[in-house]
């Protein structure tokens, strides 16, 4: 059982804002499979069930903020009673360049606040996650307010929302070792 969790913020205020990468994400694969979402009030969760590369594949959409994000995480591992090495997070990151995208096993937080969360509520770094370029503020800018802002008409976002999908793809049907080797650079 694989599960991929796309981080991000509920509502239509926060939709299309670079924060929401992850939520973009998994829904293009969702919408790939003509899978519907719905609600899991016991993991404060939207859920879909899709199939990748031959695997079934729930796909999760926390309905906690990014903040919060923690909470559901650890509601869904219960519920699908999986280790926390078989969930994968889709997780923005405006350390990278736009477009990067970064498989890691486990870390830190490395300053983001929804993983912050997943990793103090699950009590471990051991977490995979895809850490999703979104690249940064100007110089002097807020990181805040440039997460929360909606891409802008120069970022290719649709590309990057479709080779995202690509490497899960990879990740789930061959493993971590060989998305990191195709999709980790920059």
């Amino acid at each position: 059982m694989h599960l991929v969790v796309g981080l991000g913020n509920p509502g239509t205020r926060y939709a299309l804002t670079r924060h929401n990468i992850g939520f973009m994400v998994v829904d293009r694969l969702a919408q790939r499979d003509r899978s519907t979402w719905r609600l899991e009030e016991d993991t404060s969760s939207e859920v879909t069930a899709v199939e990748l590369a031959g695997f079934e594949v729930v796909l999760a959409k926390p309905r906690t903020y990014m903040n919060n994000s923690g909470v559901a995480i650890r509601a869904l591992q219960q519920w699908l009673g999986i280790e926390p090495g078989e969930i994968l997070l889709a997780v923005d990151d405006f350390l990278l360049d736009f477009g990067c995208l970064r498989f890691r096993r486990k870390g830190s937080d490395g300053g983001h606040n929804g993983l912050a969360s997943v990793i103090e509520k699950m009590q471990t770094q051991n977490i995979p996650r895809l850490r999703l370029g979104i690249g940064g503020p100007s110089p002097g800018g807020n990181s805040i307010d440039y997460v929360l802002a909606p891409f802008g008409t120069d970022e290719a976002v649709e590309e990057l929302v479709e080779r995202s999908c690509r490497a899960i793809e990879v990740y789930v049907e061959e493993g971590i070792d060989a998305a990191m080797n195709r999709f980790n650079r920059g």
